[in-house]
């Protein structure tokens, strides 16, 4: 009998490009997101593949599956700084109501369960590369806190399922990933960067475009997160690519690619913006032979072709 997973944010960015891959390794894959953030559209190409199926279900109310479950992967939630700081409260109750749920849909299948967390755990950190070990520098009651401690509770709301109840669970910290999927006018990095290249606008960089980022494709991060769900591993694991750049380096790359000549235009900093962001991944090195493989140049190039299209039909020249 093929195993069987159920991906919350099915229809999501990394939701969508993980219901690809379990399908392509053999898994019945049910997709459930509310669609508040996620896009169907990033599904259409599976609906009538065997063995996939989407529910639409809000993961903060009751969830019921019928059948076994072997896998929970829990990706529900808003993750962009536009999508949370305009829905604080929905984002505060899918880490905290949904894991919840899907926590007691687990125990209750006697499934294995991966959270989604992310590097915002670690705030604007004091330690730089961020390793596993360190606490983090958060800001509870700033305005990206709504994100950051969602995450850290729903982390730790995963522990105590493991603890308690002997849950098998796995926690990924998700650094700064792109790639194809991501919607145009979500407020992240790339797709800001591609649209204003394609459009010929000027670049805009927040501050004096210092602080750093690290950018994973989205092939190499979805085999990190395989890898680390078939693993042993129980405590958060950091899942990125360490190669660090500037915001103003990242800009500049993407203008090049883009063909725009027009001049960058600096804006002020957001508050709590992190300075600096950099994944400390030896542990997934040594414990899932894992660390990314697509070079920056190459991934963008595998991602300019769906930002064209975006941009077009934004634009209504489709």
């Amino acid at each position: 009998m093929k195993e069987r997973a159920l991906i919350t944010g099915g229809a999501g960015f990394l939701g969508s490009h993980l219901c690809e891959r379990l399908l392509d390794d053999g898994l019945e894959v049910i997709a459930m997101d509310n669609l508040l953030t996620g896009d169907l559209q990033n599904l259409e190409h599976l609906f009538g593949v065997e063995g996939f199926t989407f529910v639409k279900q809000d993961v903060t109310n009751f969830i019921h599956v019928a059948g076994k479950l072997d896998y929970i992967l829990h990706f529900a939630s808003p993750a962009s700084p536009i999508d949370y700081l305009e829905l604080p409260i929905q984002t505060l109750k899918v880490g905290s109501l949904g894991t919840h749920k899907v926590l007691g849909l687990a125990k209750d299948k006697g499934a294995r369960v991966l959270m989604a967390s992310t590097s915002e755990c670690y705030g604007d950190p004091l330690v730089h590369p961020q390793p596993e070990s360190y606490w983090g520098n958060v800001n509870p009651v700033g305005p990206r806190g709504v994100y950051d401690e969602a995450k850290r509770f729903a982390e730790a709301m995963t522990m105590g399922y493991h603890r308690f109840h002997g849950l098998e669970t796995r926690i990924v910290r998700i650094f700064n990933t792109y790639g194809p999927r991501m919607r145009l006018n979500d407020g992240r990095v790339l797709p800001a960067f591609m649209a204003q290249g394609l459009r010929g606008e000027d670049m805009t960089v927040f501050g004096d475009g210092s602080q750093t980022r690290s950018f994973c494709y989205v092939d190499d991060l979805v085999e990190g997160i395989l890898r680390l769900l078939r693993s042993d591993e129980v405590y958060p694991t950091n899942i990125g690519n360490p190669a660090e750049m500037t915001i103003l380096q990242f800009a500049e790359k993407v203008r090049e690619l883009t063909g725009n000549r027009s001049k960058i235009a600096f804006r002020d900093l957001p508050e709590d913006d992190p300075k600096v962001r950099q994944p400390d991944i030896s542990k997934a090195r040594k414990l899932l032979g894992w660390e990314p493989k697509v070079g920056l140049d190459e991934g963008l190039r595998k991602t300019l072709g769906y930002f064209q299209g975006k941009v077009a039909a934004a634009d209504g020249r489709q």
